[in-house]
């Protein structure tokens, strides 16, 4: 039997409804809410335990210095957006602190109180600082609707925190981090001991991309800096930019002495290796000067350090490169990893499907995308443990804010060498990490991709602590986006 014109129509419309039904489904419930707290995305994921409703709520900006200690360093920071000129003199378009980028060098002793004044010149989406590495209190760690509003014109915010922590860092705004960091809202921070570092030279080699071509110290190519042969010379490189940078060295052998803040326990010299700085991370190179006069430190094949007086060529990058895993001796690591108290999983992936209403190829969690990502949830005090497995397609450098974590494992090798502590970790496509930490430090925190498009993208979950508080909202009044 025929059918009629009409049934013909009436079938295709119940086709056309049966295919797009299920997809405006979806669609609707990508949609984001105008405003909404991050401890409202997903599912609490309490890693084995039930969870201690019971514990007092404190909100997470009550978790500060004290505001009677006096600080030791003072800085004020203003932030302005428009055009500047980089140290080496080409002009580009972005963000500066104090009127140029990278914004001014902070350095605190071990043990000084840090207090920097945060002003926002011009910045239409509001800007914050956020202290990259630095386990600061839960109220000082500058992510948007996180830890607190964004600056908004005109406004300022007060960031106090105790310069604990020994080690080489940066700080960087965390309000559209991926258009704000892109375009050098950020600067270098160093703690160094009470006593020196022993170095008769200590310098900085920050890295960051400015249009595409890469600096150093603001400073395309080359940057020069004073040396004497016979010198102990530690680099500090700040990788600022959104993938893996390789790093290696003529003129000199050199240890790797510390990674992201944190010293290695018996490096070995190195020749003829390249070091992979991971995205957000920062590796220190220790030295001595030779005879020649002269060491080179290249940062990737497009920017250099050079280290003393005299000329020396760029070698190609070596094709050897040096493996943390197993670099430097072992040396106890202060807690019994085997006997965790909490254990997660942390599953990269990516799927097609709507992100707030848009479509597209997005990073997802667990196999799930925002807001239905996991909210990983401690106690204080508890060792925690998570396996980071990445089956996404890409590389991903993964950043947890507050905290070290230690590699325990990668792709089921067991770490040999030093104790390899990270707040930025290179997570290769297929590979799959085993990682440590305690949970010491209470607070709402990101748990992010450090490409950061990446976590504009979806690729982002958090770390919260029991009893900790939530008062800051994502979007809202003062536009909060973190990423």
């Amino acid at each position: 039997m025929r059918l009629s014109r009409r049934a013909k129509a009436l079938t295709a419309v119940a086709a056309a409804v049966a295919v797009l039904a299920p997809v405006a489904w979806f669609w609707q419930a990508s949609l984001l809410p105008e405003s909404y707290s991050v401890t409202d995305m997903g599912d609490h994921d309490h890693g084995g335990h039930t969870g201690d409703p019971s514990a007092s709520t404190v909100p997470v900006d009550a978790l500060t210095v004290p505001d009677d200690l006096e600080a030791d360093v003072k800085v004020e920071l203003t932030a302005e957006h428009g055009r500047f000129t980089l140290a080496s003199g080409r002009e580009v378009d972005g963000y500066t602190l104090n009127g140029a980028s990278p914004g001014p060098e902070i350095r605190a002793e071990q043990g000084q109180l840090v207090e920097v004044v945060l002003e926002n010149s011009d910045v239409r989406d509001g800007v914050t600082l956020h202290w990259h590495g630095v386990d600061v209190p839960g109220a000082m760690d500058g992510a948007a609707g996180v830890t607190q509003d964004a600056v908004g014109v005109g406004e300022s915010f007060v960031y106090r925190f105790v310069a604990e922590q020994v080690g080489t860092f940066w700080y960087h705004s965390h309000q559209v981090s991926h258009e704000q960091v892109l375009g050098g809202l950020l600067g270098p921070l160093v703690i160094t001991p009470a006593g020196g570092t022993g170095a008769d030279v200590d310098v900085l080699a920050l890295s960051h991309l400015y249009d595409g071509r890469r600096t150093v110290n603001g400073r395309d190519g080359e940057h020069r800096v004073a040396a004497e042969p016979g010198d102990t010379v530690r680099v500090r490189v700040v990788n600022t930019d959104f993938g893996v940078m390789p790093v290696w060295v003529d003129g000199a052998p050199f240890r790797v002495a510390a990674v992201d803040g944190t010293d290695l326990h018996g490096p070995e010299g190195v020749e003829g290796a390249v070091v992979e700085v991971t995205a957000g991370g920062r590796n220190d190179l220790v030295f001595t000067v030779p005879e020649s006069g002269v060491v080179r430190v290249n940062l990737s094949a497009s920017a250099a350090l050079l280290v003393g007086e005299g000329d020396i060529e760029a070698s190609a990058q070596p094709d050897d490169v040096l493996d943390p895993l197993h670099y430097g001796t072992a040396a106890p690591i202060g807690f019994d990893a085997a006997d965790a108290d909490r254990e997660f999983e942390f599953g990269i992936g990516r799927r097609p499907g709507f992100l707030d209403g848009k479509p597209g190829f997005w990073w997802t969690v667990n196999g799930a995308m925002v807001p239905d990502v996991p909210m990983f949830t401690v106690a204080y005090g508890d060792v925690v443990r998570m396996r980071i497995a990445n089956d996404s397609g890409e590389a991903h450098p993964m950043h947890l804010h507050g905290h070290h974590a230690v590699v325990l494992y990668r792709d089921g090798v067991a770490a040999t060498g030093s104790p390899w502590w990270v707040d930025s970790l290179e997570v290769r496509d297929g590979e799959e990490y085993e990682i440590a930490f305690v949970a010491d430090n209470p607070g709402i925190w990101m748990d992010h991709c450090h490409n950061l498009p990446h976590a504009a993208e979806g690729l982002v979950a958090h770390l919260s602590y029991e009893g900790v508080g939530e008062p800051f909202r994502i979007g809202g009044p003062a536009g909060n986006r973190p990423e």
